[in-house]
């Protein structure tokens, strides 16, 4: 019987046990986390079968070591399994989300004869933890893997047989590409959110009205300024270099902004704004990728008690989740307008013709 340890039980190590109990019922899952109570948690949800006392005691006799920990504490784990008697065969495996530095401490395994694959799924949820866990996180997202050149096709393939229940599409990246495109789609926007959000927060120490301004739009576009800083900041730390590189290219596009306005051009701004609508219109709509999809269904309601239960019901009993609910706008005698967050688009779907059922004027955001 196959035996795959998880090491680091949030929500991508535990949704990883789950999907691979999915894909193979058979193997056996042994579970660490630094956090007792969340092993405890993990064994009695049934996310793994076994609670392990040590990361070491987790990784001996497994035929699949899966490190579901953020990049920093990875790169020690790595030390760790270099030194112990690991089993013949095994194939060592990471979800960090830069890989230059995973591949690269882990030449020290492949040294000793141990198969290391980078990997990186690129899906989540605004949820943490164990409990969390979803077997569907990872359906159609991006499983990016990064071997190093020194493993053969077919464990290569061995891995990815194991990984079958994620139903994610598995695509090969080298560490330094990964790197580069994850840094411009997700680590960039994620520093240029949270500059635009500093920058906010500097004008409302002059004016305060101005937050009150910004619940709208400006929220909804820094929403990813409101990831985890633990994470962003190990992100940074290990993507630093190619990040410098993005952020000088980025400069090179504000001034190319600040030379327009200067220059008062009508169609210059007007031809600025129809590329960049051309080009973001062309993006695969509802795709998983860097960032973590919003699956947000807009509904227009009418100002009287109850309604919200009323919508909140209607889902219930099509058995469909709810992740968050907003009102966004609420006034006397006129339509309000309720925000509702899913985890997949075909929930969003499904709760779209169930409200139309019912005579809800229901939008998708663009």
């Amino acid at each position: 019987m196959k035996r795959v340890s998880i090491i680091g039980l949030g929500l991508i190590g535990g949704s990883l046990a789950l999907a691979i109990r999915k894909g193979q019922p058979n193997i056996v899952i042994t579970g660490y986390d630094k956090d007792p109570s969340t092993m405890k948690l993990a064994k009695s949800l049934q996310v793994i079968d076994e609670a392990a006392a040590s990361a070491a005691d987790a990784a001996l006799n497994s035929d699949v070591i899966i490190l579901a920990t953020p990049v920093a504490t990875a790169l020690s784990l790595i030390d760790e399994l270099a030194g112990l008697p690991l089993k013949e065969g095994v194939i060592v495996t990471d979800v960090g989300s830069t890989k230059q530095s995973i591949v690269k401490k882990a030449k020290k395994l492949t040294d000793l004869g141990i198969v290391f694959i980078g990997g990186h799924p690129m899906a989540g949820s605004h949820k943490t933890g164990v409990e969390a866990s979803n077997d569907r996180l990872f359906e159609n997202a991006f499983y990016v893997l990064s071997p190093n050149g020194q493993q053969n096709d077919s464990e290569r393939i061995k891995l990815q047989n194991l990984l079958k229940g994620t139903r994610a599409k598995f695509i090969e990246l080298p560490a330094e590409e990964h790197d580069r495109f994850a840094g411009l789609i997700s680590h960039l926007p994620h520093m240029i959110a949270s500059g635009l959000v500093h920058q906010l927060a500097e004008e409302e120490s002059h004016h305060p009205i101005v937050s009150q301004l910004a619940a709208g739009g400006f929220r909804d576009l820094t929403r990813i300024a409101s990831a985890s800083p633990d994470m962003w900041r190990d992100i940074l730390m290990h993507n630093r270099d190619i990040l410098m590189k993005l952020l000088h290219d980025w400069k090179e596009q504000v001034n190319v902004m600040e030379e327009m306005l200067k220059e008062g051009d009508p169609e210059m701004i007007h031809q600025f704004f129809a590329k960049a609508k051309e080009s973001r219109d062309q993006l695969p709509a509802r795709k998983k990728g860097a960032m973590l999809p919003f699956y947000d269904l807009f509904v227009d309601v009418p100002d009287h008690p109850g309604v919200i239960s009323d919508v909140t019901a209607i889902l219930a009993r099509a058995g469909i989740s709810i992740t968050n609910i907003q009102i966004i706008e609420a006034r006397n005698d006129m339509l309000g307008v309720l925000r509702l967050s899913f985890r997949s688009g075909e929930d969003l779907e499904l709760a779209q013709a169930k409200l139309a059922e019912h005579l809800y004027d229901t939008y998708e955001a663009p």
